[in-house]
Order: C-alpha cells, then sequence, then structure tokens
C-alpha cells in the first residue's frame, strides 16, 4: 500500500473540539466588532424597549467612522458613577455633582457637561435627541431642539401633567458640545440620561441597536 493510500485520519473528538473553538471564536469576534445582543436593564425606554427584552447592536459602523443621528437608539458607556444609587441622579441635594455645572437641575437647565473624561462600567441604552452644536431645552419632558419642539411619538407621558418631576422641565437652553451626543430615555419621567451627567463623548459609543429579537412577540427594527 503506498504512502498516500495510508494518511491518517483525525480523531473525530479532536475534530469536535476543533470546530467547537473556531465556532467560539468566530462568534467571539462577531460580538467584538460586528454585532453584540444586549439586554434592556431597565423601564427607561418604555414604551420602545421594555425590561429583559433583547436587542442587536451594530458595532462597526462607528468603526467605521459613520457618526450618530438623532432619533438613534444608542448603547453607550455613562460617565463613571451615574448609576443611580452612586450619584444621586434625581436632583438630590447629595448629588454627587456628576454634572460639571453645580445645581444645573435646580436652575432649570439641562447638563451642558459631564465632570471628568472616564466612563463607567455599566452599558446605558437610550436615543439620541442632540448632535454637537444643537442647542437643548426640556418642556414637558419633551425636547427643544435648535428652537423647535421635535416630533417624539415615541415617548411614554410620564412626564405630562402636574406634578412631575423637576428634570421634565428644564426651559434653559444649553449647546451640546463638540465630539458629543444628548441621550435621553424614551420614559422621560423614569430615565437617568444626559439630563442629569451631561453630553456623551462619541468615544463612549458602542453601537447603533437595530433591532429586538426577544421576545418572539416583539421581533422587528426599532
Amino acid at each position: 500500500m503506498t504512502s498516500s493510500k495510508k494518511k491518517r485520519r483525525i480523531n473525530p473528538i479532536v475534530e469536535l473540539v476543533g470546530l467547537v473553538a473556531i465556532a467560539l471564536l468566530l462568534a467571539l469576534g462577531i460580538q467584538a466588532f460586528i454585532v453584540k445582543p444586549y439586554q434592556i436593564p431597565s423601564g427607561s425606554m418604555i414604551p420602545t424597549l421594555t425590561e429583559g427584552q433583547r436587542v442587536l447592536v451594530n458595532r462597526i459602523s462607528t468603526r467605521l467612522g459613520s457618526d450618530p443621528k438623532v432619533g438613534d437608539v444608542l448603547v453607550f458607556h455613562p460617565p463613571k458613577g451615574a448609576e443611580p444609587s452612586k450619584s444621586g441622579y434625581r436632583g438630590s441635594s447629595d448629588s454627587e455633582g456628576l454634572c460639571g455645572v453645580r445645581g444645573n437641575i435646580e436652575s432649570g437647565e439641562p447638563c451642558p457637561q459631564s465632570i471628568g473624561g472616564e466612563w463607567g462600567d455599566e452599558n446605558y441604552i437610550k436615543r439620541v435627541v442632540g448632535a454637537p452644536g444643537d442647542t437643548i431645552a426640556i418642556r414637558n419632558g419633551r425636547v427643544i431642539r435648535n428652537g423647535k419642539a421635535t416630533r417624539e411619538p415615541f415617548i411614554s407621558s410620564t412626564c405630562d401633567g402636574e406634578g412631575t418631576g423637576t428634570a421634565c422641565q428644564l426651559p434653559k437652553t444649553i449647546t451640546v458640545p463638540k465630539g458629543s451626543y444628548y441621550m435621553m430615555g424614551d420614559n422621560r419621567g423614569e430615565s437617568n440620561d444626559s439630563r442629569y451627567w451631561g453630553p456623551v463623548p462619541r468615544d463612549w459609543i458602542v453601537g447603533e441597536a437595530f433591532a429586538t429579537y426577544w421576545p418572539p412577540g416583539k421581533i422587528g427594527g426599532l
């Protein structure tokens, strides 16, 4: 028998392990650079997204230089310490001052800048309501961008009527800094967002949420 007919066969177990390893590496590579699944951690995006719902996040567009647009739903890193339990984000007197302007909520303006240049470990998901250079104010939870009330059919009604939180009424105008984006949850009365800790630098953006895949009854685009 010739040597060509004596080819050694790969052990099936070794072959299976190799295939599984390759599949895992491909899956990790896709999540790291292309598309990443993300679970909604809170009700801040109601009614668009509910707690526990799962979405797919496009990571490649921002890596290739595509700029976010007003209306996009983004996953990003907030400033370090922005979690409600740490920051007193509802404008309480014990706030750690994540906004670079002291007392911004009490003075009636959205936070125009955050303190420091370090992002937190958490991932947040919110909607872009202001791009670099836009002017922003808030009335009844609705965004006044560049002097005009924006059409926002996707937001909840938690800021409508009397007795709503102070962050629902921020009539003093601020300007979104160059290279940053203003982020707010669709559930305006129950969202920890840029109103409290300022604009999000572009480098802190993970990617755009473009579709929801769980639960099955809510499969679709965003």
